[in-house]
Parts: C-alpha cells; structure tokens; sequence
C-alpha cells in the first residue's frame, strides 16, 4: 500500500496490491480456512458445518476411545505421565511438518512466555491422563465439561469480576451435576478413588488458565497455531522428562511399554494423531460458525463419547449418571445462553402468561360467536 502527500494540496493516494501480487507472509486471507491441507472456503455453508462436525466427531470419538483403551491394558494405569509424555513428543513432531508448510517458520513469541504455556499444558494433560488411573471414564468427560467453574472462581477472586444470574445458575448446575455424579460413581464404582477427583480438579485449572495466556501471547505478537503447538509441546516434553527422570518413573514406564508395544506406542501415536486433527476441526468451526455453535457441538460430542464409553467399557451404570449428567447439560446451556443473549431470545414466564391468557381469551370469544 502507497501513501502520497504533497504540499499543494492535502490528499492521500492510496493503491491496494491486486491479487496476482505477493502478499506478506505474516497476512493470511480472512476468507480462506484451510484444514488438513483442505480449503473449506470452497464450500458452501452446509457442506462447511457437514465437514466440519464430522471431523470433530470422527477424530474426538476415536481420540477418547483410544484414550480409554490404553487405560484398560492392565497394569498400565500407573504410567498416566509417561503416556503424556509420548503425547507431547508426537504433538510436537506434528507440529515441526505443520511449520515446515508455512512460509512464516520464525519464533514470534518470547521463550519466557511459552515456558509458562507448557508448564501449564503438562498441568492440563498430565493431571487429566493421570486421573484415569483413578476415575471412570465418563466422570472424567464430565468434569472437563465444567471448566466454567474454576474460571468463574478465578475471576472473582483475582480480577475482582461479577457475574449475571445466568452465569451463577450455571456454575450452580454444573457444580451440583459433579457432586451428584461423584457420588453415583463412588457408590458403584469399585476402584473409585478421590485422588482423581484431585487431578481432574487441577486439571480443570490449569486449562482454565492456560485459554487466556494463549490468546492473549497470539494476539500480541502474531504467532501462528503451528508454533504455538511446536514450541508449547516440546518445551512440555523436556519438563516431564526431566520430572520423570528424577521421580525414577521413566524406567519402570518404558520397561513396560516395551513389552506392549501395539497397545502402548501404537495406540498412542493414533490418540494423539486423532486429537491434533480434532483440535483443527474445532478451530475451523469456531472461526466459520462461531463459539456458540462450536460449544453446541463439542457438548453433544463429548455426550456421545460417554454413552460409547458405557456401550464398549464393561462399567457399573445408574441412572444417577443420567440425571446429574442432564445438570451439567443444562449449567453448559445457561452458560453459553449468558454470552449469547443478545442472539439467543428466551420467552419470560410474564410473556408465557399473557399468550395463554390471549390463547384463552380468542377461545372463548369464538365459542360465544
């Protein structure tokens, strides 16, 4: 872009580059969304949604019954860590090709900045795979779905925020659904133990951190998904590594891979294969389609993640599960409804009231005539 000025007359002349010439590897066109190597801004709207949910049910369903698989090997639910550590080293080879496909391959946010996103990455994803060693399935599902809690504690409490009575009646439900189905699962669950409820706990924590750093060090310095998954993931590695090496955990992990190498090596590279595409599908949903819509879908996704829990994992079921499970669902709609409420109109009782009292009136009036 050209800008002229002279001193005759005060004006500016300004030339846009056509398309035929080369834009700045930093600007990428806002039209074009581009996943695994597909450009979605050749479809149309319904073929875009159609692609997009597919992905994220495909490769999220077949991520959470891996994950559940490889915890179901026997003797392997104390290795939680290792596993995050072979995840963190697939994520960041998979992230080295991704960067390797963009012109842009420089570093644009400081180190300083991504040793805090990957110690909060290896609290977010340690602590969830850990906590299966101690928890169902689907109560762990449950409780990542409730990350509005500890973000609404957060607020309160460090930035001194106040929140609608849509936002408390969500935290409120979700906070009940956990208890409720905590306690189904500690009554039928054999091998329940509150230490994961510990880990998922903190896990939940950190993830509600670790959303806000991201977006605020991409937004200020311009970096792109791909280095933010490469320089995360790997800085990652190293601290489990190292955390590992010093706890003597690695040796006794790797002697028992090892011996199981398909449902160990194996099934981990297509977990974390499946869950880098996943992540990509959600991104290109919430940039097509929006939050709203993208939170709808990634609701009814991880629904169906626990109903295939019960469906392929022999497991204790109740219908306590259920209910309280409903609880969470509705806390996830009051929640989303309060960011939305100028998009999303709830009729009020007053206005229920008058229709009826309208609907009576006209009912009336023609049985008189």
């Amino acid at each position: 872009m050209d800008l002229k000025f002279t001193s005759a007359r005060k004006y500016v002349s300004i030339s846009v580059p056509s398309k035929s010439q080369t834009m700045s590897p930093h600007i990428k066109s806002v039209d074009d969304v581009i996943v695994l190597g597909i450009n979605l801004s050749k479809f149309n709207k319904p073929a875009q949604f159609f692609i997009c949910v597919s992905g994220v049910f495909l490769f999220y369903l077949i991520y959470g019954y891996l994950q559940e698989l490889i915890f179901s090997v026997e003797g392997f639910k104390p290795f939680g860590w290792y596993l995050t550590l072979v995840q963190f080293g697939f994520y960041s080879v998979f992230g080295l090709i991704e960067l390797q496909l963009i012109q842009d391959k420089r570093r644009r946010i400081p180190g300083k900045t991504y040793m805090i996103i990957a110690f909060l990455t290896v609290g977010t994803m340690g602590l969830s795979n850990t906590s299966l060693g101690y928890l169902n399935y689907p109560t762990q599902v449950i409780f990542k779905c409730c990350k509005l809690i500890p973000v609404m504690v957060g607020g309160v409490f460090i930035q001194g925020k106040r929140y609608n009575i849509a936002d408390v009646s969500a935290a409120l439900c979700m906070s009940l659904g956990l208890i409720w189905f905590t306690l189904a699962d500690s009554t039928v669950a054999p091998n329940f133990n509150l230490t994961g409820v510990v880990l998922i706990s903190l896990a939940l924590c950190a993830d509600a951190v670790i959303g806000n750093v991201q977006e605020k060090a991409m937004k200020l310095h311009n970096g792109s998904n791909s280095e933010m998954v490469l320089y995360s993931y790997s800085i990652g590695f190293l601290y489990i590594l190292f955390g590992l090496t010093c706890t003597s955990g690695l040796s006794p992990a790797v002697a028992f891979c090892s011996q199981h190498p398909i449902q160990t090596y194996g099934y981990a590279f297509l977990f974390s294969l499946t869950g880098y595409f996943g992540i990509s599908f959600v991104l290109a949903l919430i940039k097509i389609f929006g939050a709203l819509l993208a939170v709808t879908v990634t609701t009814g996704r991880k629904a169906m993640t626990i109903v295939l829990s019960f469906l392929f994992f022999a497991k204790p079921f109740t219908f306590q599960y259920v209910w309280s499970g409903l609880l969470v669902v509705l806390g996830i709609f009051l929640n989303v409804y309060s960011k939305n409420m100028d998009k999303i109109k709830l009729p009020s009782l007053y206005g229920i009231w008058k229709k009826n009292v309208e609907e009576r009136k006209t009912r009336t009036l023609s049985q008189t005539v």
